[in-house]
């Protein structure tokens, strides 16, 4: 991997038309101070029918990868159904990897086996789909032979000379699935890091963009369409790619805002601004804590929504630094729930529309930060503290939500972060260890790292 984007292994939004998102507060704000078929129309399922305009404001969700629910023990896929069922978040599968197989082996010859059993699933538990048109076929890279798939290069973007090849690829995706109505193009500019001149080739990745926003427009006049899915990276504001777009946080990369300003003012067109990126920065720091970390995240938010004009989705978004192998494992469950709820609120700070938390869901029974016990297992398909964040989230904070004024004590402002609209409150200690929190006009203990709903 080049040196912008190391890490790979998504949720809720608040629309771009929330006419009232800043929270007022007693003392210091307690976020910080940051600023196989054929490939034919309709040939798969029985989906929902087209009725409606979709929405660019999806909420809080998630996307599928290598290991998830659509596999295992049928009682712990059904569990899993049924608690997505309930609690209705959004979903997002890529076409090649994570959980889906080389849709095109060879030119013209499909297999959709894998993606249709992904897409039946995000039905089955009445999600709203979306599909990130990422990865491209061997034959469609540099040197790369038709009717073999070598995994190692998933990564590689495809050879301009098949852009259209990629394009019409995603054309015939969208028209296999014409219930699925929202799709983002490509996933973190994979491949379009130019070495020799350090910084994204937006250029290539733009044209590749353009060609397929004009066959999924093709496909259905209602399919929503976004890019440029880079990841924002922040560095230390001494760095020579620092920007003027900064906080306590750090600074964000310039080469990346570069990129989101070169496909906003060349794209053919777009419904919706994709990024993604994490809460520490590039050398894996998190500034100045864990938790006025995420303020980055409002920062992000905000810019990309300026500089596009477009509702802000973030594909991803990530506050735990991996290890060697990537994993996310060196907190608590209390601490890691508190964390990402404290991103929640940076994220529905910023006017996010759609946000989808990227579920690390792997094949063995404990697993940090995942959304449900492994479906492999006998007792597999039940809420994990995560799912019980997203869920509670999405259903007391959904699009178009207006937040409120919550007194906090001046003592308690830098220990916690909130949020609150004319029903709800959301408590989260940033400490590790417990305090006696006055949070609209009451007075509680919390526990270390404790994440509290109130109602008002």
């Amino acid at each position: 991997m080049n040196v912008v984007r190391r890490r790979k292994a998504g949720l809720f939004g608040i629309g771009a038309t929330v006419l009232a998102l800043l929270l007022a507060f007693v003392g210091l704000p307690p976020w910080g101070d940051g600023g196989d078929g054929d490939g034919g129309p309709g040939v798969y399922g029985d989906p929902r029918p087209r009725s409606g305009s979709p929405s660019t404001e999806l909420g809080w969700g998630f996307t599928h990868t290598q290991n998830s629910a659509d596999e295992g023990k049928r009682g712990a896929r059904d569990r899993a159904a049924r608690l997505l069922s309930a609690a209705r978040l959004p979903q997002n599968q890529h076409i090649m990897g994570w959980g889906a197989d080389n849709p095109e082996p060879s030119p013209g010859q499909y297999d959709f086996e894998a993606l249709d059993r992904r897409v039946a699933f995000m039905r089955k538990s009445g999600a709203t789909p979306v599909i990130t048109l990422c990865c491209a076929p061997d034959w469609m890279k540099s040197g790369g032979k038709a009717g073999s798939t070598d995994w190692s290069r998933l990564e590689e973007a495809p050879a301009p000379r098949h852009f259209a090849d990629f394009a019409k690829l995603a054309g015939t995706v969208a028209r296999r699935y014409p219930d699925v109505r929202h799709f983002i193009v490509w996933n973190e500019m994979k491949g379009f890091y130019d070495d020799t001149a350090r910084r994204w080739d937006y250029e290539g990745y733009t044209r590749l963009y353009n060609l397929v926003y004009t066959e999924l427009k093709k496909a259905g006049k209602d399919n929503l369409v976004g890019g440029p899915y880079v990841v924002m990276d922040s560095v230390g504001k001494a760095s020579d790619n620092a920007s003027r777009v900064r906080g306590p946080w750090g600074a964000l990369d310039q080469r990346a805002l570069d990129a989101v300003s070169y496909w906003s003012e060349h794209r053919k067109g777009a419904d919706f601004a994709v990024v993604d990126g994490s809460s520490y920065t590039m050398d894996d720091r998190l500034l100045p804590d864990e938790f006025r970390a995420t303020d980055k995240l409002t920062a992000v938010t905000r810019w990309v929504g300026r500089e596009t004009g477009l509702p802000v989705w973030w594909a991803e978004w990530y506050v735990e630094v991996g290890d060697e192998r990537d994993e996310r494992d060196g907190w608590s469950e209390p601490h890691r729930v508190a964390v990402h709820a404290g991103a929640l609120i940076a994220l529905a700070r910023g006017r996010t529309a759609t946000a989808f938390y990227w579920n690390p869901q792997n094949s063995r029974a404990a697993c940090a930060g995942c959304l449900w016990r492994n479906t492999r297992l006998a007792d597999g398909g039940e809420p994990l503290p995560m799912m019980r964040l997203l869920t509670r989230f999405a259903r007391e904070f959904p699009p178009g939500t207006r937040f409120e004024r919550v007194r906090i004590a001046e003592d308690d402002a830098p220990n916690v972060r909130v949020l609150a609209d004319d029903d709800a409150v959301l408590v989260v200690n940033t400490l590790a260890r417990g305090i006696e929190a006055k949070i609209d006009g009451r007075t509680f203990d919390m526990a270390p790292y404790e994440v509290r709903w109130l109602k008002r």
